[in-house]
């Protein structure tokens, strides 16, 4: 149950430079003037749907339960895209349907969805361009207060996800990742994380890791076990293995990029 003092946590591209976070604020705190409104990022890259939800999956479990988590980066807005708002155990999201809560997904098992069709909680006028601030933000306001999800609109069961691609391990024993993310330190960050490793069976601190012509032997603990700018695996707060440089961006060093493949094992 949902307290009715509720922290609303904000995920947009809208940056730092124009007031679209700040307005979005503003219609919360006219509905609902005790919500606690946190920003998480609200600088997303533009449109980019992919780097939305791995900041989402990243961040929303070290909320307090009953966190109202609020995504947006909409490049459908206006369009005949829904919204959704999506229940779990622990959680409340509303974001458009354009795959940005497929980490969630995967990772929640009793995750019940509605569309967000009720107007009765949208702002009176609608703009095509910022539901932002005229669908979103009332809407979570709305939610902080005790307003019961069943009045959002009907439940659905099929929304649109995006492609999480998963390490494959082959029958010699190797294991292929991939880049998914890059973060503003350029470090590397890959799909693969410590189970991952577990079920190759060998031991972290010595598997080899190949990128291209580069190779790194083993899985360090920190940053300062290898020297100045040498490139090293560390996992990283989000239990994803990366590849770093230690007092450099690894992006930079090593020429590689979100989608670039690596090798794990001899």
């Amino acid at each position: 149950m949902l307290k009715k003092q509720s922290v609303i946590a904000l995920i947009t591209d809208f940056g730092l430079q124009d007031g679209y976070a700040g307005v979005m604020k503003g219609v919360i705190a006219n509905i609902n003037p005790s919500a606690n409104v946190i920003d998480v990022s609200n600088n997303i890259e533009p449109q980019n749907v992919f780097q939305a939800a791995y900041v989402l999956n990243s961040s929303y479990a070290y909320f307090p339960k009953g966190t109202i988590h609020v995504v947006v980066v909409d490049p459908g807005v206006g369009s005949a895209r829904k919204i959704l708002c999506l229940k779990t155990e622990d959680y409340m999201f509303l974001a458009p349907d354009n795959g940005v809560l497929s980490f969630v997904i995967a990772h929640e098992e009793s995750a019940s969805i509605r569309e967000v069709t009720n107007g009765k909680l949208f702002l009176p006028k609608l703009s095509n361009t910022f539901h932002g601030r005229d669908v979103f933000a009332p809407v979570a306001a709305h939610l902080s207060k005790g307003v019961n999800r069943k009045e959002l609109g009907e439940k659905i069961d099929k929304i649109k996800k995006i492609d999480l691609p998963k390490p494959i391990l082959s029958p010699d024993g190797k294991l292929t990742a991939e880049i998914i993310y890059v973060d503003s330190f350029g470090n590397l960050i890959t799909n693969v994380n410590k189970e991952v490793i577990d079920r190759m069976k060998v031991e972290a601190e010595r598997v080899p890791i190949t990128m291209g012509r580069r190779r790194i032997n083993g899985i360090c603990s920190a940053y300062t076990d290898v020297g100045d700018n040498e490139a090293l695996a560390i996992f990283g707060s989000s239990g994803y293995l990366e590849i770093s440089v230690n007092l450099g961006s690894a992006g930079d060093v090593l020429k590689l990029k979100k989608g670039d493949k690596l090798t794990l094992g001899n």
